[in-house]
């Protein structure tokens, strides 16, 4: 009897051991599920962003190749290798982001600076192309100088992108105002034309 009573006491305490260690694998299996369901409920979320992000992204991009043809040439042609990179369907969304970024960044610093050097423009579709000095004006103006023939054209987005309209009578202020730019004379007031699109030309004044 006293062995079987030790036996009877010793299999309670095992029998208590047991419900503890299950009481302990259970409460440690619920928070185990309850961390899972909640990384699935950040997991779908984390999907539902990237899914919302990548959809303005691609309407980002769209906007940015529409945008192309209405960059100052100079501007346009730099950007190539991230507007030709953009047009792989399989770019991940990391690459995607950052070439469209780098082309944003691009135009908001060049519409920030007065640009002055020489591009080959052909300022007509009838027109060969010819290497000319230009400045622009951020993104808004540019001016075309061909010193042998002295001949302007005011460039300016429009409708159908970028266009070069001839100013033969601008020809002594914008060469005055390149001078200025590249510090090859002293600062001086340049009254010189630009347009606003749907109004008529007029003069405004470039330091």
């Amino acid at each position: 009897r006293g062995l079987l009573e030790s036996t009877a006491t010793a299999l309670d305490e095992r029998a208590k051991l047991l419900e503890e260690k299950r009481d302990l694998a259970k409460a440690k299996t619920a928070r185990e599920r309850e961390e899972l369901a909640s990384i699935h409920t950040r997991l779908d979320g984390a999907v539902g962003d990237l899914n919302q992000s990548e959809s303005r992204l691609k309407q980002l991009t769209e906007r940015l190749f529409a945008l192309r043809p209405s960059l100052p040439p100079r501007l346009s042609e730099a950007l190539d290798l991230p507007y030709e990179s953009l047009k792989a369907a399989d770019l991940p969304f990391g690459e995607r982001m950052q070439y469209a970024m780098t082309i944003l960044n691009r135009c908001a610093q060049f519409n920030r600076v007065i640009t002055t050097g020489e591009d080959v423009l052909r300022t007509g579709q009838d027109s060969p192309a010819k290497a000319m000095d230009v400045i622009y004006w951020g993104l808004g103006y540019g001016y075309a100088v061909d010193r042998s023939n002295r001949k302007v054209w005011l460039g300016r987005p429009g409708p159908d992108g970028w266009t070069w309209e001839p100013r033969p009578d601008a020809y002594d202020a914008v060469t005055k105002l390149i001078a200025i730019a590249r510090d090859e004379t002293d600062p001086a007031f340049v009254s010189v034309p630009a347009q606003v699109t749907g109004t008529a030309p007029e003069e405004q004044g470039m330091p």
